[in-house]
This record gives C-alpha cells, structure tokens and sequence, in this order.
C-alpha cells in the first residue's frame, strides 16, 4: 500500500466522515475496516427471514439532519442514491388504558394532545426550537470555546444540567407529558435522576419538533453506501478484513484517525503516549449494553392508540416513575423487570424494509454492561402490555446478546450502544478533559470515534472533527 497523506482506522460514521473531509480537502485517504463489510454500527441485512432489512446497529438517526457536516454533504448523498424518510411523529410514549403521548413533528399539535400541558409543553419546546441552530451548535461542537450566543448558552446549560426527573415534574402534570420528556431523556442509559439528564430530553424533543427523526429509506445500509461512493469518487480507498491491532499493522501515513474506543487506541498506540494520558484512555468508563431483537411480522404491531403508528420511535416503558426505576435498576448492575424498550417501525414508512404486507421491528432494552440474561420475554411482555396481540404476529425473531453486539462491532464493548458512559463530565468532556477532544501526545494519531466529543449518534461530528483537527495541523 503506498503512502497516504492519511489513513483511517474504522469504517463507520465517524470513519467516514473522517475520510471524506479530508478527500474533499484533496488529501489521500485509506479507509481500514476489520470486518469484511462496511458501516460498523451502521449496517444492514437480512437477519430474520429474506426480504425483512433489519438495521444491525443505529436504526433512527435525528442527530443526522441537524448535523453540520450531513447538512454540508447530503446533496452529494443523495446523487449517490441516499432517500431520506422522516415519518410524520418522531417518538410515541403509550400509557395504559389506551392513552398515548405523541411527539409530532409539528410542535402545536404535540402540544394540542397533551391536554392540561399544552401550554406549559409548547413554551418549553418553543426557545430550544426557535433556537434549534445556536442549539444544535452548543449541543454537537466538540470543542472547549466561549459560545458565540453566551445568554443563550447560560439558559441551555441550567436547563440540561437538571435531572430529568426535576425536569419533569416542575414543568408539567400530566402523566403524557412526563412520560414524553422520560422516554426522550432515556437514550442516556442513565439513572434520571442523574445530573444532566434533561439534556438528552432538551434536545431530542427540540429534534423532534424541528427536523424530525429520520433515518434511510433501505436501511442504515443505505446511508453507508452513499457515503462509500461519495468518498471513492473523491479519490478515497477502503480495505475491508484488514484488523488493526498495533501500530505496525499501519500502512505509512502522515496522519492517522482511529475511529476506536479509548482502550481500543490505548491497546494499539498506547506506548507513544504519556503515562498520564495512557491511564485516561484506560480510566474511559463504558456504559450499560442492550439487548437486541429483531423481528419479522405479519402485521404492524398492534398498538391499542392507533396513533403510534405515525411514529417511527415508540418508547415502551409506561409513566415516569416506571422508567425512573426500570433505569435505576440498571445503573446498579440489575435488570428491570418491566424494562424500558426502544423500538422503531420502519416498515410504516419505508416499503423497501418488508415484503408486501409484511413489517418489520427493531427493539431493545438496556442491560447491565456485557449482560448475557436473555431478556427477550421481559422486553415483549412490556410491548404486549401496550398492543394486545403483538406476539401473534411474529413470523421470527432474532436476538442479539451485548456479546453478539460487541462481536458484530468491537467498538461496542459490553454491548454498550452509547460509545461510553455519559455519566459525569464524560457528557461533555470525552475521553478526558482537554480543548480538543481530537488530539493525542503523539501529533500525527488522532480519536474521532464516539468516545471523543460530542458523543454517540450518526452525526458524523467526531470523525470530521478529528480529521479538520489533522488538516489543521500536520496536514497543512
């Protein structure tokens, strides 16, 4: 393999974004995935039945729209064959009895079906979306910088340093309403009464109510495609089977982005770092697993509130108090009888998913850490709880254990889905307290992976972070 100007380690969004900006920068680029197929946590197949496309990884990517560097590349994504589906409800929360709270897209009707909480629900939701730009900005720019709005800035951050259960319960009544903010403010796998969990809730539902919760039309697949032909047809390469374990499995390159977990990039490149630096990447905490399952159906899921099915996320967990306790058990390395449960329907929307008439659903719940407890029944009774007859339309099912999650991509240790924990100053400080989340003691290795700011989810912000940081540096 000749010298590049750059070589990228991981081939998932943030790999990828890595290597197009800097192949948009006219530099040369290798992409090296260990798995025979690109994508990482953002991959597709036919794991159930054939013609059932099930998303293997990240299924509904709200962060993808509001994202700087997707806004930036999308019509070349979309050249390349990208079709972006967005249902007309972002997340639905059932309650019993047939009650359901709906986040719609459009903010006035959410609010219009919350009743009693209408008012208080739109007043909350409407400076975070009238303030979606300057939100977004604070929310996904990795770096340590005074913020260019400071008086908007100071609200967003009293606002999201609150526990999601204060939150919560200060601002509305309503069980439909605390039950909406709690499933948004779930996707922490933490504890709600952890500080800072209203973060998530903030700016998820500001997500939902401005751009919505997306995803591709044919699977994450898709998406991961598009951006493989946009960077190929900058010049770009990808070598796939191709596992880095130390430095010396690394063709020559002037700079090179891992688009690993800390420990991973502690393991391979521990010995050109400092021993202080060396012992953070080793202290990165990692967070809670999920179990997986997928399934074929017959049918859609039967929900009894027939207006879940304008969703594309619905979160199964009941009122906040339930999902307090459901997170709790898990943060004390238990698991959750009644657990909280993610699902998404793309079939609704996406024709392309199943075979005619038939669906598909992607579900899971948190777990402890590298649990291996199947926890397939507790997570379909909670379902069942809220569509009577979900199990008589299942054709097959496949699960997948937080040790089949982390075979299937090795950056998901324990089965953790959030790239590391986001409990403390791990929300905004990854991996370790610095300005640039990027760099490293040796100037030519770079982090661009979710354990770099600002986290998880298909934005593509770390990757491309880490590659700017390179083209600003030793790339120049």
């Amino acid at each position: 393999m000749s010298n590049r100007d750059a070589v990228v380690v991981g081939s998932g969004p943030n790999g990828l974004a890595a290597a197009i900006t800097l192949a948009r920068a006219g530099k040369s680029v290798t992409v090296l995935e260990a798995n025979d197929t690109v994508g990482g946590a953002a991959r597709s197949a036919e794991i159930t039945e054939p013609g059932f496309v099930h998303d293997l990884g990240s299924a509904i990517h709200p962060m993808a729209s509001a994202s700087p560097f997707f806004g930036e590349i999308f019509p070349d994504l979309e050249r390349h064959g990208l079709k972006w589906v967005t249902p007309p409800a972002a997340a639905g929360h059932p309650l019993d009895g047939g009650r359901a709270a709906i986040a719609w897209n459009d903010l006035d009707r959410a609010a219009d079906g919350l009743a009693e909480d209408g008012a208080a629900y739109r007043a909350y939701y409407e400076r975070w979306t009238e303030g979606i730009d300057r939100l977004v900005d604070l929310a996904l720019n990795p770096l340590v910088r005074l913020p260019p709005h400071p008086i908007f800035a100071a609200r967003f951050g009293a606002a999201a340093a609150l526990p999601a259960t204060t939150t919560a319960r200060r601002t509305w009544q309503s069980k439909e309403a605390q039950a909406l903010f709690a499933g948004h403010a779930a996707h922490a796998i933490l504890p709600l009464t952890a500080p800072f969990t209203s973060s998530f809730g903030l700016l998820l539902g500001a997500l939902a109510h401005s751009s919505g919760w997306g995803f591709p039309a044919g699977g994450a697949q898709s998406l991961i495609d598009a951006m493989v032909a946009l960077l190929e047809e900058l010049g770009g390469e990808i070598r796939t089977g191709h596992r880095v374990e130390t430095l010396s499995d690394l063709p020559s390159a002037t700079a090179t982005i891992f688009t690993l977990t800390p420990g991973q990039v502690e393991s391979i490149a521990g010995s050109h770092f400092s021993d202080r630096y060396r012992a953070s990447l080793r202290n990165f905490a990692y967070g809670p697993g999920a179990w997986k399952v997928d399934y074929a159906l017959d049918q859609p899921i039967p929900w009894t509130n027939p207006e879940l099915c304008s969703a594309g996320t619905v979160h199964v967990g009941g009122t906040l108090d339930e999902i307090v306790r459901a997170e709790a058990a898990v943060g004390a390395g238990r698991h959750s009888d009644r657990p909280f449960v993610l699902v998404a329907q793309h079939s609704l929307f996406d024709k392309r998913r199943a075979p005619d008439g038939k669906h598909t659903a992607w579900a899971y719940v948190h777990v402890p850490n590298g649990s291996t407890v199947d926890q397939t029944e507790a997570l379909e009774r909670q379902i069942e709880r809220f569509a009577p007859g979900f199990r008589d339309v299942i054709r097959t099912r496949t699960t997948t254990s937080t040790v089949q999650l982390e075979a299937q991509n090795a950056n998901l240790v324990g089965g953790d889905v959030g790239g590391g924990s986001y409990a403390g100053t791990q929300l905004f400080m990854r991996p370790r307290p610095q300005r640039n989340p990027f760099t490293t003691p040796d100037d030519s290795l770079f982090i661009g992976s979710a354990g770099t700011t600002p986290g998880a989810g298909v934005h593509g912000m770390s990757g491309a972070g880490a590659a700017t940081r390179a083209l600003q540096t030793v790339l120049r």
